[in-house]
This record gives C-alpha cells, sequence and structure tokens, in this order.
C-alpha cells in the first residue's frame, strides 16, 4: 500500500506541476505579448552580446523567436540559437555606426565543427569593420575556444579553464547487453565502412572505423589549430605541440600559452569594455541581443524578380510529413513548389543529416533531380551531410562544404533482431505460426532467419547499394567504378571529399548563395526566401512544453543512462533499409 501511495503522489505531483507550469506559461506570454509590442531601436555607443553559453546551435529559429536566457529558461526549454540568424544579427552589426563592438560569450556552446566554422567566418568578417570583438568566459570547451580564438582580446576567469587538448570521438556498444537479455542482431550491408551497425555487433570499433575515424579527427583538428594559430598569432608547430599535450592545465597556463589575453574577474571585463565604450566606471553598458537587432533590420530587395529559394533540411532522413525530421513528403512538397515557382530562380538545399530512410530519399533525390531540370540547384553542406544527406545531395549542379563538413558514408544496411532467446528462455513466452506458404511469415522476430529469407534481404540491400551508386555518379559525372573507390560507406571531412570529387567548393551557405545568385546573373540584386515556413516561438514553446516536462523525469530518473535510453529509443527510426551515418558522431 505505501508503494500505491507513493506512485500515487507521484502521478498528483505531476498533474499539479503540468498545471501550475501552464499557467505560469500563458502568463508569461501574456507579460511578454505586452512588452513585445514597443519597437525596437539601437542606442548609440552600443555592444551586440553574443551569449551563446548553454545552447545548441541549429540552422535557423523562428525570426520572432523571444530569448529566454535572462527568464532562467523556464519549463525547461532548450536553448537553440539559429546560425542564419547570428549571421544576420553580426552581419547588421558590422555595418550599424550605434554598435560599436561585440561582446562574446561561447565557452559552453554546443555544435558541430561546421557551425563553428561559419559563425567564425562571420565574426572574422565582422572584424574588418575595425569594430572591436572582446571574449570572456569562466570555462572553454573546445569548440567554444575555437570560435572565441577571433577575438581582439580574450579574458578568463583567474580559476577558470580552457579545453584544449584535441578531438575525440566515442561510440556505444551493446552486444553484451543484447547477449545478456537474449537478442540476436541481424545485419545485412555494402561497404566495408558502413559501421552504422556495428553497435550492435562488436564490442569496440572495427580496423575499418577506427580508421576512418582517425583520418576525419586528425584532418579536422589539423584545420582548427591552423584557424586558431593564424587567429592568435602563434606558430601552427607550437600550437600544435600545446594542444597534443594538453600543455593548458591550470589557467595561467592559457596566457603562457597565448590562448588567452590575461586572467580578470567579470566586473574587470566590465571595465575593459566601459574603456572601449569611452564611458565611465559609473555608467551602464549598453548591450543589444541577437533577437532584438534582427527585428530592426529590414528586408532588402524584397521586390527583386531574383529570388533564390533556400531550403533548409536538418536532421534525419524519414518517410512522412513529421516534424523536426527531414521527412520526405514535406521536402519533396517544398523542392516542388520551388520548381513550380517562377519567381525562383535558383534553389538551394541546406542539408545538416546523417541520413536515414533509402526510400525517403530516394522520394527527395526525385525531386532534386526534377528541379535540376527547371533551374539551377546547390548544395550547401552543414555540420554533417552524409549517407542519405549525400544521397539527396548527389543531383545538385554545385555541392558546396566547409573543409570541416562530414560527408561521404555511401553506403546501405538493414538490420532485424531476433528475439527468440529473450521470448522463450528469459520471459516463458512461445509462439505457434500457421502459414499458407514458406515466406508467408516473413522476417518474424521470434524464430531465426532462414537461408532464404537472409537471401532475400542481402540481394535488396545489394541492389540498393548500386542504386546509391548510381544517384551519385550521374550527378557527379563520375563512373561507377570511381564513385565505389570512395563509397564503400567510408565517411570523409569535406575537405577529404573535394580532393575525390564529392564536393565542388569549399564555404558556407553565403558562398552557396552568392554561387546561385552569380549563376542566374542577378549580381547582388536578389532576395533570398527560406523554406519551409517556421512556427512562431509559441506554437514551438506550446507543441514542446510536455515534451521537455517528460525529458527532464527521464533524465532524473535515469541520470547518466539518459544516452543510453536515447540511443535504444533511435532504433524505433530504423525502418526499412538504411542510409545512415556510422553511429551519431560528437567530437569533442
Amino acid at each position: 500500500m505505501k508503494f500505491l501511495g507513493n506512485v500515487l503522489a507521484v502521478i498528483v505531483g505531476l498533474f499539479v506541476f503540468s498545471i501550475l507550469s501552464v499557467l505560469v506559461m500563458f502568463g508569461l506570454i501574456g507579460m511578454l505579448a505586452a512588452t513585445g509590442s514597443d519597437k525596437v531601436t539601437v542606442s548609440e555607443n552600443t555592444i551586440l552580446h553574443l551569449d551563446l553559453n548553454g545552447r545548441t546551435i541549429v540552422e535557423r529559429t523562428s525570426e520572432d523567436g523571444m530569448d529566454f536566457s535572462s527568464l532562467g529558461n523556464p519549463f525547461g526549454q532548450d536553448l537553440t540559437a539559429g546560425l542564419l540568424n547570428l549571421k544576420k544579427a553580426i552581419a547588421e552589426a558590422k555595418t550599424n555606426d550605434k554598435i560599436k563592438g561585440i561582446y562574446l560569450n561561447t565557452g559552453l556552446v554546443f555544435a558541430g565543427q561546421a557551425s563553428l566554422l561559419e559563425l567564425r567566418e562571420a565574426l572574422l568578417d565582422f572584424k574588418t569593420s575595425g569594430k572591436f570583438i572582446l571574449a570572456y568566459d569562466e570555462a572553454y570547451t573546445e569548440g567554444g575556444y575555437y570560435v572565441a580564438s577571433v577575438a581582439d582580446e580574450i579574458y578568463l576567469n583567474p580559476l577558470g579553464g580552457i579545453d584544449f587538448n584535441g578531438f575525440s570521438a566515442e561510440g556505444i556498444f551493446f552486444k553484451g547487453l543484447f547477449e545478456k537479455v537474449g537478442v540476436k542482431p541481424e545485419i545485412f550491408r555494402v561497404g566495408e565502412f558502413k559501421s552504422a551497425v556495428e553497435p550492435f555487433i562488436l564490442e569496440k570499433s572495427s580496423p575499418e572505423a577506427r580508421l576512418q575515424t582517425q583520418s576525419f579527427l586528425d584532418d579536422m583538428n589539423e584545420f582548427a589549430l591552423h584557424e586558431v594559430a593564424e587567429s592568435r598569432g602563434i606558430t601552427y608547430d607550437s600550437l600544435k605541440k600545446t594542444n597534443d599535450l594538453m600543455l593548458v592545465r591550470k589557467p595561467q597556463d592559457a596566457v603562457t600559452y597565448g590562448l588567452a589575453t590575461d586572467l580578470l574577474y567579470f566586473d574587470q571585463v566590465l571595465s575593459k569594455l566601459k574603456d572601449k565604450l569611452g564611458v565611465d566606471e559609473d555608467d551602464d553598458i549598453k548591450t543589444i541581443n541577437v533577437t532584438d537587432l534582427n527585428s530592426t533590420v529590414k528586408s532588402k530587395n524584397i521586390t527583386s524578380s531574383n529570388r533564390i529559394a533556400v531550403i533548409v533540411a536538418e536532421g534525419e532522413i524519414v518517410g512522412g510529413k513529421a516534424d523536426g525530421v527531414i521527412s520526405s513528403d514535406k521536402f519533396a512538397k517544398e523542392i516542388r513548389k520551388a520548381r513550380k515557382d517562377d519567381n525562383i530562380k535558383a534553389i538551394v538545399l541546406r542539408v545538416n543529416s546523417p541520413g536515414g530512410s533509402v526510400v525517403a530519399s530516394e522520394v527527395i533525390w526525385r525531386e532534386m533531380a526534377e528541379a535540376k531540370k527547371a533551374k539551377p540547384v546547390y548544395v550547401s553542406m552543414g555540420e554533417v551531410a552524409a549517407s542519405g544527406g549525400y544521397y539527396i545531395s548527389a543531383p545538385a549542379d554545385t555541392i558546396v562544404a566547409q573543409p570541416n563538413t562530414i560527408t561521404g558514408s555511401i553506403g546501405i544496411f538493414g538490420m532485424m533482431f531476433n528475439a527468440q532467446e529473450l521470448l522463450n528462455d528469459k520471459l516463458g513466452i512461445t509462439t505457434d505460426v500457421v502459414k499458407t506458404g514458406e515466406l508467408s511469415d516473413f522476417m518474424n522476430p521470434t524464430r531465426p532467419m532462414t537461408d532464404v529469407e537472409r537471401s532475400i534481404i542481402q540481394n535488396i540491400i545489394e541492389d540498393g547499394y548500386e542504386t546509391f551508386i548510381s544517384r551519385v555518379s550521374e550527378g557527379r559525372g563520375m563512373s561507377a567504378e570511381a564513385v565505389k573507390e570512395i563509397a564503400s560507406g567510408r565517411v570523409w571531412t569535406g575537405n577529404q571529399a573535394k580532393e575525390r570529387g564529392l564536393v565542388d567548393v569549399m564555404g558556407g551557405l553565403n558562398t552557396t548563395i552568392q554561387l546561385a545568385a552569380d549563376r542566374i546573373g542577378a549580381g547582388d540584386d536578389y532576395r533570398v526566401v527560406y523554406y519551409p515556413a517556421q512556427k512562431s516561438w509559441i506554437e514551438t514553446l506550446m507543441e514542446d512544453f510536455g515534451k521537455n516536462v517528460q525529458t527532464k523525469i527521464l533524465k532524473s530518473e535515469l541520470g547518466t543512462n539518459y544516452t543510453l535510453y536515447q540511443q535504444v529509443e533511435k532504433l524505433k527510426s530504423y525502418e526499412g533499409i538504411q542510409v545512415r551515418m556510422p553511429q551519431d558522431i560528437i567530437i569533442k
């Protein structure tokens, strides 16, 4: 009875918490709506404050997105920052005479290397205006410092630290778990580097997977070190030694080895900013955030007949019309709409995806191929455009990627699980099938697969691989044999992919848009239109509220095991044949 009482108390508590949270949320929305009508203006002698601590960089957020950082992150809302929004604000700050510089907090930003590079490039462009960038944080991750290294002055808390010791990527393997519970994976794949299935059949990475991971990590780290060395005025060899041996172990080491300008407390940093603005010590510093600054920017060339459609495709590739992913029905419709719109002169597909369903990828590929017949089609690769992400990119006239984009992984796999031992021996459950034909219970998970079934699926996988190869061969103007030499599921950096003909140009989204504008002879007379249409921040907040409450409860209960839970949950999306990257590569 005590147990039932505790369960009931938890249920009642959650119910009350949800009701109160909803009431608070509506009160907050009303408050923000009441104050949101005030027109934002930029004051003289203002600093753009880019506070990205604790934020995850995504491709874009809603234009009317609210900055919740000053409100203490209500409702456990995930804090995100749109790369497009950040770049827009930085570009405006560069030309706005009232803005004198940027105050940068990027110590704990979460993003892939290519997104950080695009942000970094925007900041470097800002510096050509002669305005200052000052960075300060109590602690820096490797990625956070990579962005901050562009600053004229970098300050670190006297008891802070900088994680500057190179990149690593760690995988999670489930073979031991499956053996304990009595589940046997049935694996089908083509490509010796197609290691997406390895977490389910091995206890550690295969030699092929380790080789490719080491290769792209080395390439990305070397690129980052060259960038930081140039910004900080340090020789590459010296910085590499600092990085390899993790010589920055104490706060003072950051100054000694040239990574930081000095060790200061926050109030001392404020004094530095006031000196740069030429204001008295007792005066307040005028700052503006990204959302407010962007609200003051007027759209350019809104009457231009040269319109370029940028279709932002971010997430896993799945079938149907789901939000938050690259769903085939939804994105095929967006591409088709842009193709048939006579006002759209060129299409840019912005891809940030590790892949997914081969059928969904084929649906999107078809629309890309049809669009290419009607008008110029370009692809801009973000953090990752691999496997299915490359599949949908292949038809483009030109593919643009950053040197540290992760791409390639041209391979295919299928997977199912035999749960007979779990059901029979562990749970005491048995099954009995009546069927009309030999294959009527094809791929029944309650028994081992037959040789005939394995042969059928392997043939389907091999046919799918040949189709993938032909899509790349046709799109890139390469022979099938040449594609196979660089395929086999191997992952490449953008720099490596360009050397092998999978990428045409190094650069970010702005580079891609300019190439499209040049192709249609627009010069500077063009307008960029983004698809799909985004929901307002209120709609997003309402939709995510319940999910965030559930996530917070799960994280609280599972603790460090929450990552494992997420990995297992992802298995639900592995429907049908997959063109997907090897695991989720998280570079630290």
